[in-house]
């Protein structure tokens, strides 16, 4: 069965139906291994980011297996789950998808807090940033404080609309893709440098500066995509060499 280059809207769902089309259909048998994550990016003509966020999502639906320094594998019954993946799956948006939006609203909502904070809420801010210092179990990604100190911006911006958006975006991060790349990436580093990122933040906006307040935001969330990026490569990618990519990528039609 062919792969066909995708456009780009929602790529980690294409993505992930051309694989589950291809373990219905029996092309890709129980126990075999998938291509790395390399060669399916360079064959798709797609960034990696969205391939992991693929290969997350049938790891989560029971479909594959993920093996430490082997590669990913088609599990023994994926065949009788293939079936209904897609309509399962039909509403949900991809963790990098999610936070290319919030990276674009999220730093205007910063800039807008900056403009607008009263003393009261920038003390509501800083209760949150604080919370999470002094948690031992802050090294948790879904830590509530975490939230409430991006919802607390939004309200400190004036614009009730914002503070819609803001937990709607939020919302977005409780399907179980999001639950399992974040089990992945929990790191003690990644929460400490997040909320030192939170603390940067608060002080842009305590000294009602914009311009400051939307790039560390901006820079806040750029790092959390970029470690989430880094960090997955090492569960999925095998020990052997890439395959060399040989002449120009076909623009219509792929094969596996």
């Amino acid at each position: 069965m062919p792969l066909t280059l995708l456009e780009p809207r929602r790529i980690y769902r294409q993505i992930a139906e051309q694989i589950v089309a291809m373990i219905a259909s029996g092309e890709l048998a129980p126990n075999a291994r998938l291509p790395s994550e390399r060669d399916l990016a360079l064959r798709l003509g797609v960034s990696r980011p969205p391939v992991r966020e693929a290969l997350i999502a049938l790891e989560v639906e029971g479909l594959v297996d993920v093996r430490m320094g082997s590669g990913v594998y088609v599990r023994q019954e994926a065949a009788s789950r293939a079936s209904t993946w897609r309509a399962r799956k039909a509403g949900e948006i991809g963790p990098f998808e999610l936070l290319a939006a919030r990276r674009m609203v999220e730093s205007t909502i910063a800039a807008e807090a900056a403009r607008n904070a009263t003393p009261e809420q920038l003390e509501a801010i800083q209760e949150t940033v604080d919370a999470i210092r002094d948690d031992a179990q802050r090294y948790d990604l879904r830590h509530p404080a975490d939230r409430l100190f991006h919802v607390r911006i939004a309200e400190a911006s004036g614009n009730t609309a914002l503070v819609l958006m803001t937990n709607v975006l939020w919302d977005l991060r409780d399907g179980s893709l999001h639950r399992r790349i974040e089990e992945h990436f929990s790191t003690r580093e990644l929460r400490d440098r997040s909320n030192q990122d939170h603390a940067d933040i608060l002080t842009a906006v305590r000294a009602h500066d914009a311009q400051a307040a939307a790039s560390l935001m901006r820079r806040h969330l750029t790092r959390v995509e970029r470690e989430l990026s880094r960090a997955w490569p090492a569960i999925t990618d095998t020990a052997q060499a890439a395959r060399p990519t040989g002449g120009a990528r076909q623009r219509s039609r792929v094969r596996m």
